[in-house]
């Protein structure tokens, strides 16, 4: 008995050693990476960027339930990082310093053509995830149209932004002309809500701003609508997006996701979903922003 049974485990040894490697299932578990550590074993925060379409201030404030339901749902400490400039901010993309991002569509578009950034999410907004870019002007402007604010002090937001420069150069150009020559003076606010206070008080004779950015504003302050009025309406571009590096690990990437597409199920994310003005987080394609790409690349001189 104890010869057979000697045998029986010789043979299976054999055997085991003798099995093919492509035979062997395993599971990697390098798949299922943990939290990442610091040195002295705390966990390494989720670092946010928020492009600057509203005032550093204004950003702070109307994203912070949004970090908070990140923190609660990823169990990890959620950071802030802010920059000026769109660019700044897809710089901060492109290099990995920032997990996440929500960016301007004519700084994705370039991000993504110049180094691969990717689509996360995008908010939806009243049921759509598309917003505009709205032409304004002084409530006592003679002004109907950009064909009047020639020889005019115009207000663009950001270099890199599809609403507030790329789309009012468009229009510009469209009547045969460069924003350089037709406008008397141009100057940069480097937000939206600063674009619309400069009009508000007279810094500015016109500006291109966020539609979602303007009625925000609106909402906060009412008296604008005493002192600004709109005078042209864009063709509806896909909306802001949310970012990440093409750097981000696939699973890191899943993660960030459903947090985002799932905030409208949970009392805190609704509440964060509340204070944008949003209704939830969607999937959305890259085809989407085909309409903001030929406006930016028609005004590139």
């Amino acid at each position: 008995m104890r010869y057979l049974i000697c045998l029986s485990l010789i043979l299976f040894l054999v055997a085991c050693n003798n099995t093919s490697e492509q035979e062997h299932q395993f599971i990697d578990l390098r798949a299922h990476e943990p939290i990442p550590l610091r040195a002295n074993n705390d966990i390494v925060p989720l670092h946010v960027s928020v492009a600057a379409v509203i005032s550093p201030q204004g950003t702070s404030a109307s994203y912070q339930l949004l970090l908070d339901y990140l923190s609660e749902v990823l169990h990890r400490p959620v950071e802030l990082v802010q920059r000026r400039t769109y660019q700044e901010t897809n710089e901060l993309i492109r290099n990995g310093e920032v997990d996440l991002a929500f960016v301007c569509t004519s700084a994705y578009v370039l991000g993504h053509d110049t180094f691969g950034m990717e689509l996360l999410a995008a908010p939806q907004v009243q049921g759509e995830s598309s917003y505009y870019s709205l032409l304004i002007v002084p409530k006592d402007s003679t002004a109907t149209s950009m064909e009047d604010l020639e020889g005019k002090v115009f207000a663009f937001t950001d270099p890199m932004s599809n609403t507030g420069r790329a789309y009012p150069s468009y229009l510009v150009m469209s009547l045969g002309r460069k924003p350089d020559e037709f406008f008397s003076r141009t100057f940069f606010t480097y937000s939206h809500d600063k674009a619309i206070y400069a009009v508000a008080s007279g810094l500015a004779d016109g500006a291109a701003v966020d539609s979602l950015v303007y009625k925000f504003a609106l909402s906060r302050d009412p008296s604008l609508s005493e002192k600004i009025k709109v005078i042209h309406q864009s063709p509806a571009f896909a909306i802001p997006p949310v970012v990440i590096s093409p750097s981000v690990r696939p699973q890191q990437r899943a993660i960030l996701q459903d947090a985002l597409l799932t905030m409208h199920e949970s009392e805190l994310g609704r509440e964060a979903l509340n204070s944008l003005g949003f209704d939830k987080f969607v999937i959305i394609e890259d085809e989407a922003y085909d309409d903001v790409r030929d406006v930016i690349y028609a005004t590139v001189e």
